[in-house]
């Protein structure tokens, strides 16, 4: 599997409109505007991991939506899974990788300062703290403990929040760790205490979503995405959102 993380850092973090870009890009080739599947979001979030560039994931893309549209399954037939496009992508962020081997790095082109609003984090980091209140709020009679840590990690993005507020340049990356930090707690509590029946369900959705994609993906590629998917998945089912500035509303 393609990993070209120590090539394609996050530089200026260019890459905090990653999945937006890469979803927008997918409507207007498909033709539809229509909302993305959680299957879509693990097949974005396994590529964003993998370190495949935007701009290789939209080239694949491109390649992939040929490829569909001259084969007998393309015919009438609009592509509705990025899933199907992970071949073609990862062959462009290789190609990509190889091109670039011989260059120097590339310069950024959005410096940090300039990449976000500070009221916008602010706003998102109260909106935030508000789900996860009224999430644990809405689980306590049935999931105590997932609850009491709900509202621990609840306080420590209020904690949090004073980093926004200091003087001076707001240290994106390091707010990002600490969120980041936070994001893997929550999933830890949920993959740990979540409902045997709950899990059942969302990995059946998943083997359901994935079995006409099994064959052209690779093994390693279809971990990420069972896992991405299976994480979204039982945050929708608490209603409990992603911390990180990669999904600042």
């Amino acid at each position: 599997m393609f990993d070209g993380t120590s090539n394609t850092k996050m530089n200026g973090w260019n890459y905090f409109n990653y999945f937006t870009e890469i979803e927008e890009y997918f409507w207007k080739k498909r033709g539809a505007h229509l909302l993305v599947s959680p299957l879509d979001w693990a097949v974005m979030e396994a590529w964003q991991k993998a370190g495949v560039p935007m701009e290789a994931a939209l080239k694949g893309i491109d390649k992939a939506f040929e490829s569909y549209q001259r084969s007998r399954r393309g015919a009438g037939k609009p592509l509705k899974n990025l899933a199907y496009c992970t071949d073609a992508v990862l062959e462009a962020a290789e190609e990509e990788q190889e091109a670039a081997a011989g260059r120097g790095p590339k310069a950024s082109k959005t410096s940090t300062s300039g990449a976000f609003c500070r009221e916008k984090v602010k706003a998102d980091f109260s909106k935030n703290v508000s789900d996860l209140k009224r999430a644990a709020e809405k689980c306590r009679p049935q999931h105590s403990q997932i609850s009491e840590r709900l509202k621990g990690i609840a306080e420590a993005l209020e904690s949090a929040g004073q980093f926004v507020d200091s003087p001076g340049t707001l240290d994106l990356e390091d707010l990002e760790r600490r969120l980041t930090i936070l994001d893997e707690k929550i999933q830890a509590q949920l993959t740990s205490h979540a409902p045997e029946e709950m899990m059942l369900k969302v990995r059946r959705e998943v083997d359901g979503q994935l079995a006409l994609y099994r064959r052209k993906m690779k093994a390693e590629q279809l971990a990420i995405v069972e896992k991405q998917y299976v994480q979204k998945r039982l945050l929708e089912e608490f209603g409990i959102p992603r911390l990180s500035l990669f999904y600042l509303s």
